[in-house]
């Protein structure tokens, strides 16, 4: 009997440059999986049109986003890679899944009110309505994990919520997808400024951010001028040492080696001589993404070779699955 592979669901918006953050909680993690899941990975630009775009750098971050990818060791003839936008089924699930999700739900959604807080030019419904899209992307797929960073875990669960809900009332329709973190220490990178807050693309100020194409410069430049604290003493206290404790996790996260093994090792360094250090670790991981990146971003058609086989492939599973709940619903 040939057992088949769990499917595994991820996705990243292409809407800017991608951070360090995206790579160490998500992106790094995708390459070494694919030989135990059926990965998909989509490029999710729907989501990204809840809130403003410049539509000139929205088309050409999709296509630098899927070269990151590529970059990043995603096996096209591995894994399904596709652009959100092609496979309409996406859409239509969206609907239902609005027909089956409570006001009230959407309401306790925290990154609602953070994002709403951020564009409040532009509180939009689909900004709103963005969790229910999240749920579709994940169920229309028969996903049994979702790979997620740990401030998506809240919609996870609404997912689950939303899953169970219309299974208790036609069968067992939809999978109940679990949340695959893949570890302690890269699921969530902060700000270099503001350590309390998540690192964003987004951030007003960029030298809060480590961007992937930045240069070795650029990033010694951030690394150096990141907030830490007066105390002088590297070791992880995420409440008292925030800071110091989001280097720890970022050196983590790129080396392998553990908080405590580094702990150890630079019980005496300077938190000078430590940012200069890591500094030099992100930039020759930088540097290896980049080489690739730019080798893939120059093969355009290649690249949207992938997006049309992706796609077909994305969208036979979806046309499958969407059919046997149009039947259910007699639509």
């Amino acid at each position: 009997m040939v057992l088949l592979k769990p499917i595994i669901f991820s996705a990243i918006q292409p809407s800017g440059q991608l951070t360090l953050g995206n790579f160490i909680g998500t992106i790094s993690h995708w390459s070494t999986i694919q030989d135990k899941y059926n990965c998909i990975y989509s490029i999710a630009d729907l989501h990204s049109i809840t809130v403003s775009q410049n539509l000139y750098l929205f088309k050409k971050n999709k296509l630098d986003t899927l070269a990151i990818y590529l970059a990043s060791g995603v096996d096209p003839q591995k894994s399904i890679i596709f652009m959100q936008s092609e496979v309409h089924e996406h859409c239509q699930l969206n609907w239902i899944l609005n027909c089956y999700t409570y006001f009230g739900e959407l309401m306790r959604m925290t990154q609602f009110k953070s994002k709403s807080k951020i564009n409040s030019q532009n509180i939009n419904i689909g900004l709103f309505n963005y969790p229910i899209l999240m749920s579709a992307d994940i169920l229309l797929y028969q996903s049994d994990k979702v790979l997620i960073g740990q401030d998506q875990k809240q919609h996870i669960e609404l997912t689950r919520n939303i899953a169970h809900r219309f299974n208790s009332l036609y069968g067992n329709i939809f999978k109940i997808p679990d949340i695959y973190i893949p570890n302690k220490y890269s699921a969530k990178i902060m700000s270099l400024l503001n350590p309390y807050n998540k690192m964003s693309k987004s951030d007003s100020n960029k030298n809060s951010v480590i961007f992937l194409l930045d240069d070795q410069k650029t990033v010694l430049k951030k690394i150096s001028k990141s907030v830490t604290d007066s105390d002088g003493k590297i070791f992880y206290d995420i409440n008292n040492k925030a800071g110091i404790s989001n280097l720890l996790n970022i050196f983590s996260s790129l080396t392998g080696k553990s908080i405590l093994e580094l702990e150890k090792k630079f019980f005496n360094t300077t938190y000078k001589d430590f940012k200069y250090l890591l500094a030099n670790v992100i930039s020759k991981k930088l540097n290896d993404l980049q080489e690739k990146f730019y080798y893939f971003r120059s093969q355009k058609s290649y690249l949207k070779n992938i997006l049309d086989i992706g796609a077909y492939k994305a969208r036979k599973k979806a046309k499958k699955n969407i059919k046997v709940i149009y039947d259910i619903l007699n639509l």
